[in-house]
Parts: structure tokens; sequence; C-alpha cells
């Protein structure tokens, strides 16, 4: 079986991409961790996710069920320290590159020495933070934007916005996310 093409390269000169969006809501961390082996069903290499939302949303807890879905190695946590991380795949899939931007200030410019350019066309990149800062990648990618309760509240409920840009993403069911 032909493994498909990896997402495009971003071109300034070309228009708007496309959009396709749905609205989730998830109820528990372990509704996140599972819509996050639902995504490794869709995602190939040369994918880019970026992942927005307040501290303690569920961004992790997303890319770690993505982690298990696609059947990388190493436990996927906040790469919050050391800015990224890199989980080579143990079955025949693409390796997992799990970004934190929080600390990094600007554009693609600044994240230039993490290779994300080099790095995507054979893996599957989650980028945590990235809003403002990577869409310079590709035209085709999938901004997640995950809402919570904020304050004193121990509301686990989530209102997760799904929203793929590009022609990658224009034929995809991105129903199946929500379970």
């Amino acid at each position: 079986m032909e493994a498909p093409a990896p997402a495009a390269p971003h071109s300034p000169a070309e228009p708007e991409a496309a959009e396709k969006r749905v609205d989730i809501v998830v109820d528990s961390p372990e509704a996140m961790g599972d819509m996050g082996r639902r995504l490794a069903g869709l995602l190939r290499a040369g994918d880019l996710v970026m992942l927005s939302g307040e501290l303690g949303a569920g961004k992790t807890t997303l890319t770690r069920g993505l982690g298990e879905g696609l059947g990388v190695r190493g436990a996927v946590t906040s790469p919050t320290f050391v800015i990224a991380r890199v989980h080579p795949s143990l079955a025949a899939g693409p390796p997992l590159v799990h970004v934190d931007a929080y600390r990094l200030g600007g554009g693609l410019d600044e994240m230039e020495d993490l290779d994300l350019d080099v790095s995507l066309p054979d893996s599957v990149i989650v980028v945590e933070w990235g809003e403002g800062k990577v869409e310079e990648l590709t035209d085709d990618r999938l901004h997640i934007r995950i809402h919570r309760a904020v304050g004193d509240t121990s509301d686990e409920v989530r209102h997760v916005t799904v929203t793929g840009l590009g022609q990658r993403w224009a034929a995809a069911d991105l129903g199946v996310l929500s379970g």
C-alpha cells in the first residue's frame, strides 16, 4: 500500500486555505485521551496539529492519547522545560514531535532551531501554544482549541473546536473525533 503524500509546504502567494470545523464536548480527562487516540487514526506523516487552550485545559492529555494511538515510544508528558520531545514510532508509523511553544515569544524565526520544517515531512508535529508561531510551516494543518471553565472549579467539561485548514483536511471526517 502506497504511503499518503505529506502535507504541502506553506506558500504565502496562495489564497487562504479552505476550512472545515467540528465542535466536540469532552467530559473527562479519559475522554480527552480517547479523542487523542481517535485523532491518531486521521493523522499521517507531514501533519501539523496546533493546540490552544488555557493552562490545564487538556492539551497534553490529548497529546498523550495521540501518542498512544500512534504507537510511539516514551511517555508523552508536557515538554514545557525542554521545548520539544521526539517520540519514535514503535510501529510502522511516523514519529511524534511534541512541542511546547509557551516560552517562545516570536514566530517561526524563534522556532528555527527546532528544525520543524525539516521534521514535518516525516513526522506528526503537535505544537502546544503554537498559534501565531507555526502557521507558516504549512497551509494544511489542524487547529484544536480547548475551552474550559476558568476560576475555582472542578468542572471537567471541555469544549473542543477542531478546525481543519487546507486541502489535506477538506475531505476528512473530523466527526470521528467525537466518538
